[in-house]
Protein backbone atom coordinates (compact mmCIF):
# COMPACT_ATOMS: atom_id res chain seq x y z
CA UNK A 1 0.00 0.00 0.00
CA UNK A 2 1.61 3.48 -1.48
CA UNK A 3 0.30 6.44 0.59
CA UNK A 4 0.59 10.02 -0.56
CA UNK A 5 -0.61 12.93 1.47
CA UNK A 6 -0.96 15.92 -0.62
CA UNK A 7 -3.13 19.41 -0.69
CA UNK A 8 -6.44 19.24 -2.23
CA UNK A 9 -6.67 21.04 -5.09
CA UNK A 10 -10.71 22.24 -6.92
CA UNK A 11 -10.68 19.67 -8.83
CA UNK A 12 -11.01 17.14 -6.11
CA UNK A 13 -14.61 17.99 -5.53
CA UNK A 14 -16.04 14.96 -7.06
CA UNK A 15 -13.75 12.50 -5.62
CA UNK A 16 -14.57 14.32 -1.95
CA UNK A 17 -18.11 13.91 -2.44
CA UNK A 18 -17.98 10.49 -3.71
CA UNK A 19 -15.81 9.55 -0.53
CA UNK A 20 -17.66 11.38 1.93
CA UNK A 21 -20.85 9.53 0.70
CA UNK A 22 -18.94 6.18 1.53
CA UNK A 23 -17.50 7.51 4.61
CA UNK A 24 -20.60 8.71 6.44
CA UNK A 25 -22.95 5.77 5.10
CA UNK A 26 -23.16 4.73 8.45
CA UNK A 27 -23.45 8.09 10.59
CA UNK A 28 -26.79 9.43 9.19
CA UNK A 29 -26.68 11.60 11.86
CA UNK A 30 -23.86 13.54 10.99
CA UNK A 31 -23.95 14.24 7.52
CA UNK A 32 -24.56 16.39 4.39
CA UNK A 33 -26.92 14.31 2.55
CA UNK A 34 -27.27 16.23 -0.88
CA UNK A 35 -24.48 16.17 -3.36
CA UNK A 36 -25.38 20.15 -3.92
CA UNK A 37 -24.68 20.55 0.29
CA UNK A 38 -21.47 18.21 0.34
CA UNK A 39 -19.79 20.08 -3.10
CA UNK A 40 -21.01 23.70 -0.88
CA UNK A 41 -19.01 22.23 1.60
CA UNK A 42 -16.62 21.64 -0.27
CA UNK A 43 -16.08 25.17 -1.81
CA UNK A 44 -16.23 26.40 1.98
CA UNK A 45 -13.58 24.36 3.36
CA UNK A 46 -11.34 24.89 1.00
CA UNK A 47 -11.82 28.70 0.64
CA UNK A 48 -11.55 28.74 4.77
CA UNK A 49 -7.86 27.49 4.20
CA UNK A 50 -6.39 25.50 1.09
CA UNK A 51 -3.18 24.93 2.64
CA UNK A 52 -4.95 23.18 5.32
CA UNK A 53 -6.63 20.60 3.21
CA UNK A 54 -5.33 17.23 2.63
CA UNK A 55 -6.08 14.01 0.63
CA UNK A 56 -4.62 10.87 0.99
CA UNK A 57 -4.53 8.61 -1.80
CA UNK A 58 -3.57 4.91 -1.86
CA UNK A 59 -1.58 3.73 -5.27
CA UNK A 60 -3.15 7.10 -6.58
CA UNK A 61 -6.89 6.86 -5.58
CA UNK A 62 -7.97 9.19 -2.92
CA UNK A 63 -9.84 7.76 0.10
CA UNK A 64 -9.50 9.96 2.87
CA UNK A 65 -9.63 14.07 2.75
CA UNK A 66 -8.88 16.19 6.06
CA UNK A 67 -9.78 19.90 5.94
CA UNK A 68 -8.24 22.19 8.79
CA UNK A 69 -8.51 26.24 9.55
CA UNK A 70 -5.60 27.84 10.79
CA UNK A 71 -7.69 31.34 10.82
CA UNK A 72 -9.81 29.66 13.08
CA UNK A 73 -10.86 31.68 16.67
CA UNK A 74 -12.81 29.72 19.17
CA UNK A 75 -15.24 31.10 21.76
CA UNK A 76 -12.72 32.22 24.10
CA UNK A 77 -11.31 34.44 21.40
CA UNK A 78 -7.96 32.36 20.57
CA UNK A 79 -6.98 31.58 17.36
CA UNK A 80 -6.41 27.74 17.39
CA UNK A 81 -6.17 25.28 14.55
CA UNK A 82 -9.87 23.84 13.85
CA UNK A 83 -10.02 20.62 11.97
CA UNK A 84 -13.44 20.69 10.45
CA UNK A 85 -13.66 17.93 8.09
CA UNK A 86 -11.58 14.05 8.76
CA UNK A 87 -12.73 10.96 7.05
CA UNK A 88 -11.57 7.75 5.48
CA UNK A 89 -13.32 5.17 3.14
CA UNK A 90 -14.37 2.37 5.52
CA UNK A 91 -12.12 -0.04 3.45
CA UNK A 92 -9.41 1.72 4.44
CA UNK A 93 -10.50 2.03 8.42
CA UNK A 94 -8.26 0.35 10.46
CA UNK A 95 -4.92 0.80 8.29
CA UNK A 96 -3.08 4.30 9.91
CA UNK A 97 -4.82 6.66 6.94
CA UNK A 98 -6.88 8.95 9.52
CA UNK A 99 -3.56 8.71 11.73
CA UNK A 100 -1.61 10.28 8.81
CA UNK A 101 -4.18 12.71 8.25
CA UNK A 102 -4.04 13.97 11.86
CA UNK A 103 -0.34 13.80 11.95
CA UNK A 104 -0.53 15.99 8.72
CA UNK A 105 -2.65 18.42 10.14
CA UNK A 106 -0.89 18.66 13.67
CA UNK A 107 2.14 19.36 11.65
CA UNK A 108 0.48 22.18 9.82
CA UNK A 109 -0.62 23.74 13.02
CA UNK A 110 2.58 23.84 14.66
CA UNK A 111 4.01 25.34 11.27
CA UNK A 112 1.29 28.40 11.68
CA UNK A 113 2.60 28.85 15.36
CA UNK A 114 -0.60 27.38 17.02
CA UNK A 115 -0.28 25.79 20.29
CA UNK A 116 -4.03 24.44 20.50
CA UNK A 117 -6.43 21.89 17.70
CA UNK A 118 -9.65 21.49 18.28
CA UNK A 119 -12.67 19.09 16.56
CA UNK A 120 -16.10 18.38 17.03
CA UNK A 121 -17.38 15.09 16.81
CA UNK A 122 -21.04 13.71 16.81
CA UNK A 123 -21.87 11.90 20.68
CA UNK A 124 -22.45 8.77 18.70
CA UNK A 125 -19.75 8.13 16.58
CA UNK A 126 -17.76 6.23 19.54
CA UNK A 127 -15.24 4.85 16.64
CA UNK A 128 -14.41 8.49 16.36
CA UNK A 129 -14.12 9.40 19.70
CA UNK A 130 -12.06 6.81 20.32
CA UNK A 131 -9.62 7.30 17.62
CA UNK A 132 -9.41 10.86 19.30
CA UNK A 133 -8.37 9.68 22.42
CA UNK A 134 -5.82 7.54 21.68
CA UNK A 135 -4.00 10.43 19.89
CA UNK A 136 -4.53 12.70 22.60
CA UNK A 137 -7.51 14.57 22.32
CA UNK A 138 -9.60 15.42 25.80
CA UNK A 139 -13.07 16.14 25.53
CA UNK A 140 -13.98 19.67 26.63
CA UNK A 141 -17.41 20.12 26.17
CA UNK A 142 -20.29 19.64 24.58
CA UNK A 143 -23.25 20.91 22.27
CA UNK A 144 -26.64 19.18 21.19
CA UNK A 145 -25.16 16.32 19.44
CA UNK A 146 -21.87 17.56 19.14
CA UNK A 147 -18.62 16.66 21.38
CA UNK A 148 -15.94 19.49 21.72
CA UNK A 149 -12.20 17.61 21.81
CA UNK A 150 -8.84 19.51 21.83
CA UNK A 151 -5.42 18.81 22.35
CA UNK A 152 -2.11 21.02 22.67
CA UNK A 153 0.28 21.19 19.62
CA UNK A 154 3.31 22.05 21.45
CA UNK A 155 5.83 19.51 21.95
Amino acid sequence: MELNIRLVKPEDINAFVKTYINAYSTLPDYKYTSKKDIKNYFKWLYKRDPEGFFVAEVNGKPVGFCACDSHWVNKNHKLVLAIHEIFVLPDFSGKGIGKALIQKALEYGRSKGLNIVELWVGEKNYKAINFYKNLGFKEEGKWGKWIKMTKCLSY
